[in-house]
């Protein structure tokens, strides 16, 4: 201790030595303390953190792997939806063309139809107006040959003789001038 008790030693720095090792004890003491209680309370309560914040990064990782996923199904579902959007419109116009088809050829049976209801029509017409013809010839032709012969001519006989020329003459041969 010859070192402490000399002038020049640690006393002159202004130390006191057992303050120092009071002092060295104490911190000793609180250091240990501080130990034990960081161990027991401070220690249990950061790992409990670790353990939440891990379980929220693990959280976030499993969103973020969800997401991605509902987003590929997502852009699955979009893709089949267009593709049976697609579907159902090529369906549409191939009904819309078969229905256009068929309504053509509908169309086209009934102009076939109407054509020939009014051809036959038309000769039936014919026919008649060729008969009120040849019964309007028979009969002027009759009133005719009274007249030049003066005198009443059998009209039966007569017109049966008219219709027979008639009927052995040929129908529908036209002059020049259109005329039957």
């Amino acid at each position: 201790m010859v070192f402490l008790a000399e002038d020049g030693g640690i006393g002159a720095l202004g130390i006191n030595l057992p303050s120092l090792i009071a002092q060295l004890i104490n911190f000793t003491i609180l250091l240990i303390l501080v130990g034990w209680a960081s161990k027991r309370f401070l220690f249990p309560l950061l790992d409990e953190r670790r353990k939440r914040i891990q379980e929220g990064l693990d959280a976030s990782e499993e969103a973020k792997q969800r997401l991605a996923q509902a987003e590929t199904e997502a852009g699955a579902e979009v893709a089949k939806g267009r593709q049976e959007g697609q579907a159902l419109i090529g369906q549409a116009q191939q009904m819309s063309a078969r229905i256009q088809e068929e309504a053509r050829q509908a169309a086209h049976a009934d102009a076939e139809t109407l054509l020939e209801r009014a051809r036959s029509e038309i000769q039936l017409e014919r026919d008649a107006a060729i008969a009120d013809l040849r019964r309007e010839f028979a009969d002027l032709t009759i009133i005719a040959a009274e007249r030049v012969i003066r005198r009443s001519l059998d009209r039966q006989a007569h017109r049966e003789l008219i219709e027979e020329v008639l009927a052995e003459a040929p129908l529908g041969r036209e002059g020049g001038d259109g005329q039957t």
